[in-house]
């Protein structure tokens, strides 16, 4: 297919994979920030085609996978309401929450809806006064422009049954909490094509400064994986850290401003739980106090729910790298995609998803650090 195949050209591949093996002189360590770019990875051997000693290092870029288990809580205390109809992404309705899951509670009755974006939240709660239509707003910075957009055209519609349950999560800091781990082991980071899309990459400039840390913007074909492996280990081998774009084809540095600008209306930054990790400070979204009457965790009076996470699932060290899924007992026995215990194994960004559809087992005598 135009315009895709091109992306996946073996022989460019090839070429880039003998450059990457000429220019590694020593062991390095990348880690790709987004799930999207992980499934890429490991569903095209890419991880295993590296020279000896570029390892790949799985980020938490998952927006799934660290919606934290009070968010779900909350959504599924909301979602039992008689006079609710609560909407989603379909890839939130299976991710399990302290007791059950969304998708569980639409079989038991529950008016649970997939929608195919905010808008369409919106338009229901225009077609259905009776009802209270309540969006499940997550993501990183690529979905929060929508969302946005979507409580703006609600309140200009005046809407009084239109509520979203936000829990936006920002990369940027993520990145420092795992550069300020002293076990960290990440030496430079792909950057997100998607979310830079959104909000440039000026906002990673003093992180690469400040950590001496090259970071590369890169896309999420094959060729512009291997593209950005080679820029970063390029930057590595010459001692420079700056922030390079891979992706030109759709990120400019000053990102979309227009969509910058409904965020900054809509939203404003906080401190944010992550699930598996813990709380960042600075790291979340939540509305701004002028839209308050569209936050449902205030409408319903669900913000103290608090639970606890699963002792047995290993999500955090994954999501921070410090782990492979294979390292968890769980994994392809009491974990699997139809039965997930952590969030990773269910969505289709999760690291543990990944694995488990490349068919990756852990082999007798494996270390981490062979990997």
């Amino acid at each position: 297919m135009k315009y895709l195949d091109e992306y996946r050209d073996p022989q460019l591949a090839r070429r880039l994979l003998n450059e990457l093996r000429a220019a590694a002189t020593r062991p390095w360590r990348i880690m790709e920030v987004c799930g999207g770019q992980t499934h890429t990875l490991l569903r095209q051997g890419i991880d295993e085609l590296l020279p000896a000693g570029i390892r790949m290092i799985h980020g938490p870029g998952c927006p799934v996978c660290v919606t934290p288990l009070e968010t779900l809580d909350r959504a599924m205390a909301i979602a039992v309401r008689p006079e609710v109809v609560f909407t989603s992404f379909g890839d939130m309705l299976r991710v399990p929450g302290s007791q059950t899951d969304l998708l569980s509670l639409r079989a038991r009755g529950a008016d649970v809806r997939v929608v195919y974006s905010p808008m369409d939240a919106v338009r229901l709660a225009t077609v259905h006064p009776e009802h209270h239509v309540v969006f499940l707003a997550v993501g990183f910075e690529t979905t929060a422009p929508a969302n946005a957009m979507a409580v703006l055209h609600a309140a200009r519609l005046g809407l009084t049954n239109f509520t979203v349950l936000a829990s936006h999560v920002l990369v940027p800091p993520a990145m420092t909490a795992l550069l300020d781990d002293p076990d960290c082991e990440v030496q430079a980071f792909l950057a997100a094509g998607h979310v830079c899309a959104v909000m440039g990459w000026q906002e990673y400039e003093p992180i690469a400064a400040g950590y001496r840390v090259p970071i590369v913007v890169t896309g999420f074909e094959p060729l512009d994986l291997l593209e950005g492996v080679l820029m970063a280990v390029h930057q590595l081998e010459d001692g420079r850290h700056t922030v390079e774009n891979q992706y030109v084809r759709a990120v400019q540095r000053s990102g979309n401003t227009a969509a910058q600008d409904a965020v900054r209306r809509v939203f404003r930054v906080v401190d944010r739980a992550w699930r598996g990790i813990g709380r960042l400070p600075r790291s979340g979204l939540e509305l701004a106090e002028e839209y308050a009457r569209f936050d449902a965790a205030r409408r319903f009076e669900v913000a103290d729910l608090h639970p606890a996470e699963d002792a047995e699932c290993i999500a955090g060290a994954i999501l921070t790298g410090a782990r492979l899924p294979t390292d968890c007992t769980a994994y392809g026995t009491r974990c699997t995609p139809r039965h997930p215990l952590g969030a990773p194994m269910v969505s289709t960004e999760g690291t543990c998803a990944a694995f488990h559809a490349a068919g990756r087992t852990r082999q007798p005598g494996e270390t981490r650090e062979a990997r």
